[in-house]
């Protein structure tokens, strides 16, 4: 008979910190997007993509989302900040704990992290966020957005849905 080996030496059983590839994907995309835009339109001037809907309009955000707060004197720059790798250190935690195969939860947290961190490089490096796609209808205007925004909304959303869903047995 052979002797098992000590608890520490056995393998970990996967977990689902594997979704974070997603995070870093989402993270290149929304900061190289970002960066394209500051290069080539002008703060505030909106460049028509599809007339009477889409525009692609710089703006810098010094709130969260729908602007809140963003007329605060300068603190809410920290507290977003500090939320955003709370709440990220939060879900990596969870992830780390989570089974591989529970990708209900894995793949929203994943987007959640993917854009607090890119809005977070913002916060850190400007001191607001880089916003730049403008939905609109007639008189209507959705808040200016990007890629970071666009994942953590998505990530709530699906978060929310996939929980609500009946689980299939495994």
């Amino acid at each position: 008979m052979t002797p098992s080996p000590p608890p520490s030496a056995t393998p970990a059983s996967p977990n689902a910190l594997v979704w974070l590839w997603l995070s870093l994907v989402l993270i290149v995309l929304d900061q190289a997007s970002k960066l394209y835009f500051i290069a080539v339109l002008e703060y505030g001037r909106p460049v028509p993509v599809i007339e009477g809907f889409w525009n692609w309009t710089l703006v810098h955000n010094h709130g969260a989302a729908f602007s809140f707060l963003a007329d605060a004197s300068g603190w809410q720059r920290w507290f977003f900040s500090a939320l955003a790798i709370g709440i990220s250190l939060l879900l990596v935690h969870w992830m780390r704990r989570m089974p591989r195969q529970h990708w209900r939860e894995a793949l929203p947290f994943a987007l959640i992290i993917g854009g607090a961190i890119g809005n977070l490089i913002d916060r850190l490096r400007f001191g607001y966020v880089v916003d730049f796609v403008h939905w609109y209808w007639r008189d209507f205007h959705w808040p200016v957005f990007n890629i970071a925004d666009a994942a953590i909304s998505t990530g709530v959303v699906a978060l929310i849905v996939l929980t609500l869903l009946p689980r299939r047995p495994e």
